[in-house]
């Protein structure tokens, strides 16, 4: 969505005005509210804000699905360590640092 000049507020305006302000969010506007000039927060709707973090969990779950299909096709190109043998070098390899 595109934000006009109208879009950002300062706080002291926004404090004024908030009323006014919830109003236009709730007929679809979002606005920034800013702080000495610079971005401070939004104003959106709730149901709004509830897609945007509907979508951050689903971005979540293709990254998951992806990351687990390349490990998919890791263990299918034969590229695997064994878990245990992997620990115990960790373990030695933390060992000697620590008493070096």
């Amino acid at each position: 969505m595109a934000f006009t000049a109208s879009d950002v507020i300062p706080l002291t305006q926004a404090r004024a005005t908030l009323s006014d302000l919830v109003e236009q969010v709730k007929a679809g506007a979002e606005k920034i509210i800013t702080k000495n000039g610079e971005s401070y927060v939004a104003i959106i709707d709730s149901q709004r804000l509830d897609y945007y973090h509907q979508l951050e969990r689903e971005r979540i779950h293709l990254l998951l699905i992806d990351d687990a299909g390349k490990g998919l096709d890791d263990i299918a190109s034969g590229k695997v360590k064994d878990a245990l043998n992997t620990l115990s070098a960790l373990k030695r390899r933390r060992a000697a640092k620590a008493q070096a």
